[in-house]
């Protein structure tokens, strides 16, 4: 197996910057805009990017966690059932634009489910999809991230780690892995 160091923490920092400023250019002072993390990876992101945004604005954003287990299109296919975990949206969604967070857009599957689950929440005037990396030429369903921090061309086999100190690391490290055949 290789592992090929894709992001460092350094990068990792000024990504977010970067990410933030992006999504700034596009929101009126945050007046109608949430944030919402997809679980488990995303909401760690999520909590980064509104907590730089908070800190950019001068205000704090509504911030969110959406679980999509159940509304996964391979729900019922595993053999081990999928884990769930909790979704927490303290805040009405409806009209607002909201701004979904997850770590690796790959097949585009994940984000399809999430935004069937979004919407038993409300309906959004505007949702758009915030992927910290986005695995390029893999697409199942068509579904780009609005926001991106690094595309990566990839092969099917090879995946993405993303190792954060949230996670338990020590430190923050997004790999590309390469299993030798």
């Amino acid at each position: 197996m290789q592992k090929r160091l894709i992001i460092s923490s350094t990068l990792l920092g000024i990504t977010i910057e970067r990410l933030c400023r992006q999504v700034i250019e596009n929101h009126d002072h945050f007046a109608e805009s949430v944030i919402i993390g997809m679980q488990p990876k995303g909401v760690f992101l999520a909590e980064r990017i509104s907590k730089k945004l908070s800190e950019l604005l001068g205000r704090e954003i509504p911030t969110g966690t959406l679980d999509i287990s159940f509304n996964r299109d391979d729900f019922r296919r595993r053999e081990i059932p999928a884990k769930s975990y909790s979704t927490n949206i303290p805040f009405v969604i409806e009209g607002k634009k909201v701004i979904l967070v997850d770590d690796v857009l790959f097949t585009g599957r994940s984000i399809r489910s999430a935004l069937e689950a979004l919407v038993t929440f409300g309906r959004p005037s505007k949702v758009e999809f915030l992927a910290l990396v986005d695995r390029k030429h893999s697409r199942d369903v068509p579904i780009e991230a609005d926001y991106v921090g690094q595309k990566v061309n990839t092969l099917p086999s090879q995946k993405v780690l993303v190792e954060l100190k949230e996670q338990g690391f020590e430190q923050d490290n997004i790999w590309l892995i390469t299993k030798n055949e």
